[in-house]
């Protein structure tokens, strides 16, 4: 049986080992403190459709509220950049689109051994967003013109192409592979150093590939469900991915002084949240079970990339 198995007594009486493992791993690989403040595939932030949303009794505890977003609705909404900067695979923190569905949430496939801590580190990053994160992309917003602010998104994505190019080579995508070569060329040059995606005039969209992906491509299991302060929402499989791809993220190796990094991986966490702003306004409008249903639809959205 894997270790990760249900029922794996090592795991489930001791997170810490693979907490510390894990934060290890991606403090090394990505040298930031915030690598992951941006929820990435954590519901990038994963649109749910398809979807009706069931009010839910809330927990005890301070339970903040969501809305189920659409792809169709997300390019309707009232910011210009909806389609010429599709949300990120690193919406900040919490605010991974998510809506009720209460069968689905008790699936037994959704292995959370670590429930109780999750839900802590959860509301701690809901609390941090909230009054911390938001309010200063607010400000960001109103001194920042959003076409800035796309621009700013697109440069960090321009430069961050090496993980996606490699993990769509180890899961065989030769086309996703080619399409990220073929984007970073076009947005570099015509592009002005990424600051416009001029790739999209010829329909080069860019991957979603990851080694979380990669590692479930060939047969890893994803491991227990984890949330870590500061990070998104995670498996043990998906937070090793991340410190992989942060190992590969050429910002490292041309700003290598750790400080230097964190102050760029702040200021594009801060610009990703400017940008999707709208997203989360209805984020108190709507009560229900919010650690469940993100758990859910980060786990099956996460099935589904792999399969893709």
């Amino acid at each position: 049986m894997s270790p990760w198995a249900r029922g794996g007594s090592l795991v489930r009486r001791s997170p810490s080992a693979i907490v510390w493992l894990f934060v290890g791993l991606v403090l090394t690989g990505c040298g930031t403190f915030t690598s992951t403040l941006r929820s990435e595939d954590a519901l990038p932030p994963a649109t749910v459709s398809d979807v009706e949303p069931v009010a839910v009794t809330p927990p005890a505890a301070e339970v903040p509220t969501i809305t189920t977003t659409t792809d169709e609705e997300v390019a309707a909404l009232p910011r210009s950049n909806a389609a010429e900067a599709p949300v990120t695979p690193s919406a900040p923190i919490i605010v991974a689109q998510a809506t009720a569905d209460p069968g689905a949430q008790n699936d037994d496939d959704e292995y959370d051994p670590w429930e109780s801590f999750n839900e802590k580190m959860f509301t701690f990053n809901y609390n941090l967003d909230k009054y911390l994160l938001k309010p200063v992309a607010r400000g960001y917003r109103a001194v920042l013109p959003e076409q800035a602010q796309i621009m700013i998104d697109n440069g960090f994505s321009n430069i961050t192409w090496v993980p996606r190019f490699v993990n769509s080579l180890l899961q065989g995508k030769w086309e996703g592979a080619l399409r990220e070569v073929s984007r970073f060329v076009v947005n570099s040059t015509l592009g002005f150093g990424g600051l416009f995606d001029a790739a999209k005039t010829g329909d080069l969209k860019p991957s979603r590939e990851d080694f979380g992906q990669t590692l479930g491509f060939w047969g890893a299991g994803p491991g227990p469900y984890l949330v870590m302060p500061f990070f998104g929402p995670m498996t043990v499989r998906d937070g090793i991915g991340r410190g992989v791809d942060g190992a590969m993220n050429p910002l490292n190796y041309f700003i290598p002084f750790f400080f230097d990094q964190l102050g760029m991986k702040i200021g594009e966490t801060i610009n990703d949240r400017a940008l999707n702003y709208e997203l989360f306004q209805g984020v108190e409008e709507t009560t229900i079970d919010l650690y469940s249903s993100v758990r859910h639809f980060y786990l099956k959205r996460r099935e589904q990339m792999i399969k893709e």
